[in-house]
């Protein structure tokens, strides 16, 4: 039996004691000035220490760096500045990393200080943008500055909200390119999470800022708990606030999880069947909801890492009959989703999955991920702030400053797919996404749960809770638009020293400090290498370059016979025709396959299309085979056949299977050029065993030192070419990208910006390059609106994973199009690999069907059972997101100087075209 103490205020359920938020020892609380002072009266709550620091610093001119905890309150340093902007009768900009970070602001802003004094600028909203107060995302900020706006006027602090953006490898660079290039006269208000290099940033603010003031809080205004959920008990994960500080874990914790994976190991305890638990227990969603409600955790937030597990976890919640709302909270629910998508169609609804999705939020649940349409999203955002959704599935994407904290988040997994493999979560992620737990002003204390699976060790778990090293790291790299605005604004001169002011070239010209101890220690180690390595019989280091040299000549001669296979390889690949049998020798798809599509007359090596005798149709490469490829028979490929329709595919494979071959054969055997051995090869070893050195008896003792000596030598050569390149590379690659844009006409032979130039100059995309030489070449011309809105797809989209097989696009002028901009991409790839650089990222042709019907006007069920998904339909959110992507592209066609007034007028009707139904209301305005 609990005693009032231990009860929860709100629910009145049990409760574990709060913690105590005492301030740091030692330290005063800081006197706030009279101006922080009545800004602070209009708040509902009394400033911390670190705000009323950094408020001041701002008062005295000073720019800010805070970095402080999710939840912490570091924003209302960036109103502050808004506050002081009003006062003086200047402007400030609020720049936020996404657009809907942008829209939350400037409702928060709107309600503060009046719809009149404050605007909205992001890609798909333009409110108000002469206001003293304007809200925008990072991009459009760095646009403004490169061309001059008149916007910049009378502008006298900035706002950088999420700064660690910066770190994000493809957006990463806009944070330094707006940093750099913001006018002297402008403060800088830098926002950030707790990095542990706060200092080195705040030095490199100071070198391009000037008088910077670093303010760092880690205190959290509500404590956190860490648990752990074993099956349904729930642990501390710490005894208690020392063992937190010392990492650490519960005794009974270590106990009882060490027990269950005895147990699971014996087999006395059954092991869950679902596909991510096989090592264990299967995960029950509903049972986690149900034992949080009986704690009094909820609201909250289970992150679960995969856009099809948060529906499924919904799904589940659903079909236990979970429910956790009132009558009366699912009528005032009811009535905030009829007012929010009240624009929407029926029909859309329907292929919106809308009617379970109600189902879900009446009952308290509601998943929370970027495949879901963004007006759902915002429903279950405001829903959840208003304690009416009481349990969220969500991705990672969540934890992205939205404001949206719970009293408690759950972790099912401490693994995630990053893109391209799973990876553990670091401790950065680990805090950002428990940072979400704990409501101010509403809960005495948040909770994170981790939930616990064999594979889990709890003191990882106690690691990742306890680190507090998340450096910073720069991810800026010049790209062709920055190059050509750079050279046009300030000459290819000062563009190099702009660049090398930048925060990556800050901390490589620090890290080259230590590299270059590291280069000393490894040369006094060498010292010491050769003299063990010396022979009384000779010159060892000479005897020991002869064995490299060996070494050497048979790798080389055994990568000269891959290629001559390879080649053979892909000599055959191209002389195969639609009907021929092959065998792919080895892999997953090993066995007999027929060829559907040769894969030949495009670019570079051929890749079939084929289907195997297990019913797998895909394209394969020259990669799969170990020499030339035969033909081992011929059968009939139906005229119009489609390798997507499982039938089709079955009676053909069978036809396969019936063939009369030699299962083990088949193949012929090809000799080789030449069975005499190389001559250069023969001449080496007969000098090694002519050397002295050959027969001392200590030959290979002294040898493996010289191994030594060599492996170390390299190394120092790495770390010597690493100092080169730090201290150098980003004006190298510029001067790169400059080259190769003077060889292309977009910058002239002294450096001026030439017509082509001022035209990639405004093209703000990453394949900007390749879009100003579809335009420059006529790619996109004659094209109808949506034949062009479908075109140029191909340079934004990027799908979620890998595909075996290319999509198809509509044939015609359509196809002419795509192809065109795919050998555009091919031309310009060869000079980027001649000149080392990796700027464009090929196109990929996944969204041009899916784009092609929606801007004909198709409704949206069909334009998204159109997308090229190994996963079945577009998910809305997706098509949403590149679909806007294409309408902002389409608008920096229509405005492109040097194109021609037909394309442009065309882009003009695609935007309309491509702007209707849920494109056109899913903006938050």
């Amino acid at each position: 039996m609990t005693s009032p103490a231990e009860r929860h205020p709100e629910t009145g359920k049990a409760a574990r004691p709060a913690r105590p938020a005492t301030p740091p020892e030692g330290r005063k609380t800081p006197v706030p000035t009279p101006l922080v002072g009545e800004f602070a009266a209009g708040l509902r709550f009394a400033l911390d220490p670190f705000q009323i620091t950094a408020c001041a610093a701002l008062e005295r001119g000073s720019g800010v760096l805070v970095c402080a905890p999710t939840g912490a309150g570091k924003t209302v340093v960036g109103e502050f500045a808004v506050h002081l902007a009003l006062q003086q009768g200047r402007k400030c900009f609020y720049t936020t990393p996404i657009k809907a970070l942008s829209n939350q602001k400037y409702h928060d802003l709107v309600q503060r200080h009046g719809a009149a004094k404050v605007g909205l600028l992001t890609g798909d909203n333009s409110i108000n943008g002469d206001a003293p107060v304007v809200v925008m995302t990072t991009e459009v900020l760095r646009n403004m500055l490169y061309v001059g706006s008149s916007a910049l006027q009378n502008l006298s602090y900035v706002v950088m909200d999420e700064v660690h953006y910066l770190a994000d490898r493809f957006r990463g660079a806009v944070w330094e390119e707006v940093i750099i290039h913001l006018p002297a006269s402008v403060t800088l208000v830098s926002l950030s999470a707790t990095v542990s290099n706060a200092e080195e940033f705040a030095d490199w603010l100071v070198t391009v800022r000037g008088r910077t003031e670093v303010v760092v809080s880690e205190h959290r205004p509500v404590p956190l708990w860490q648990h752990m959920l074993v099956g349904k008990r729930m642990f501390d994960l710490f005894h208690d606030s020392e063992a937190a500080r010392a990492h650490e874990v519960h005794p009974e914790l270590l106990r009882y999880t060490r027990e269950l994976g005895r147990r699971l190991e014996l087999g006395e305890i059954r092991r869950g069947r679902g596909p991510r638990n096989r090592r264990g227990p299967a995960v029950n969603r509903p049972d986690i909801v149900d034992r949080l409600d009986g704690e009094g955790l909820l609201p909250a937030i289970m992150f679960v890492f995969s856009r099809a597990g948060c529906d499924a976890a919904v799904q589940q919640c659903l079909q236990s009959g979970l429910r956790l709302t009132s009558p009366e909270e699912r009528v005032e629910i009811r009535e905030v989703v009829e007012r929010r998508i009240a624009n929407i169609p029926n029909e859309d609804l329907a292929a919106l999955g809308y009617w379970d999705w109600l189902d879900g939020l009446e009952r308290g649940l509601a998943a929370h991920h970027a495949g879901m349409l963004p007006a759902f999203k915002e429903v279950v955002e405001e829903l959840f702030v208003r304690g009416l959704v009481k349990a969220v599935f969500a991705t990672e994407t969540l934890a992205l400053g939205i404001n949206m904290p719970a009293r408690c988040v759950v972790l099912e997994r401490l693994v995630k797919y990053n893109g391209e493999a799973h990876v553990d979560l670091t401790p950065g992620e680990y805090t950002q996404l428990t940072g979400r737990a704990g409501r101010r002003g509403i809960d005495v204390e948040g909770h994170a749960v981790v939930v616990w699976t064999p594979d889990v060790d709890p003191r990882h778990v106690a690691g990742l809770a306890s680190t507090r090293t998340y450096p910073l790291r720069s991810s800026f790299r010049p790209s062709y638009n920055m190059a050509v605005n750079l050279v046009g604004s300030v000459g290819a001169g000062r563009a190099r020293d702009l660049l090398e002011s930048s925060f990556a070239q800050f901390q490589a010209d620090r890290s080259v400090v230590g590299l270059a101890r590291q280069v000393q220690k490894n040369n006094e180690v060498l010292a010491v290498y050769d003299t063990e390595l010396a022979c009384e019989h000779g010159d060892f280091a000479e005897y020991f370059a002869l064995r490299v040299r060996i070494a050497e000549r048979e790798k080389q001669l055994s990568r000269n016979s891959q290629q001559e296979r390879r080649a053979q390889a892909v000599e055959s690949l191209e002389q195969l025709k639609i009907g021929d049998v092959i065998r792919i020798p080895s892999g997953k798809h090993a066995g007999l396959a027929i060829v559907l599509d040769p894969g030949v007359g495009g670019f570079g090596e051929p890749r079939p299309v084929v289907l195997t005798e297990d019913r797998w149709a895909g394209r394969i490469s020259a990669g799969e085979f170990a020499g030339a490829v035969d033909v081992l028979g011929r059968v009939r490929v139906p005229r119009h056949f489609n390798h997507r329709a499982p039938a089709e595919r079955r009676d053909l494979a069978s036809t396969l299977r019936n063939l009369d071959l030699a299962r083990g054969g088949g193949q012929r055997r090809r000799r080789g050029n030449g069975s005499h051995e190389d001559k250069e090869l023969l001449a080496l070893r007969k000098a090694m065993r002519a050397h002295p050195c050959h027969a001392c008896p200590e030959r290979e003792d002294h040898a493996r030192w010289a191994e030594r000596r060599q492996r170390l030598f390299r190394d120092t050569e790495g770390l010597r070419d690493k100092v080169s390149n730090r201290t150098g590379s980003l004006a190298r690659t510029f001067d790169r990208i400059c080259e190769l844009l003077t060889e292309r006409g977009y910058l002239g032979a002294d450096g001026e910006v030439t017509a082509p130039g001022r035209m990639l100059a405004r093209i703000w995309t990453e394949a900007d390059l390749l879009v100003a030489e579809c335009l420059r070449t006529g790619v996109w011309e004659g094209l109808q609106p949506h034949e062009l809105a479908a075109a140029v797809s191909v340079v934004l989209y990027e799908a979620r994973r890998d595909a075996d097989e290319q999509a198809s696009v509509p044939r015609g002028v359509v196809a002419a199009a795509v192809d065109a901009t795919v050998r555009a991409f091919y031309q310009l790839s060869v000079d980027e690999r001649r000149l080392g650089l990796a700027q464009t990222r090929e196109p990929d042709l996944g969204f041009v069907w899916p784009m092609y019907r929606w801007a004909k006007g198709e409704p949206l069920a069909k334009v998204l059972a159109s997308g090229h998904s190994l996963e079945g339909d577009m998910p809305a959110g997706d098509f949403v997101r590149w679909a806007r992507q294409v309408i902002d592209l389409l608008g920096q066609i229509a405005d492109a100087t040097g194109a021609p007034s037909e394309l442009r007028e065309t882009a003009r009707e695609a935007m309309n075209a491509v702007n209707r139904g849920v494109l056109a209301y899913t903006a938050v305005v």
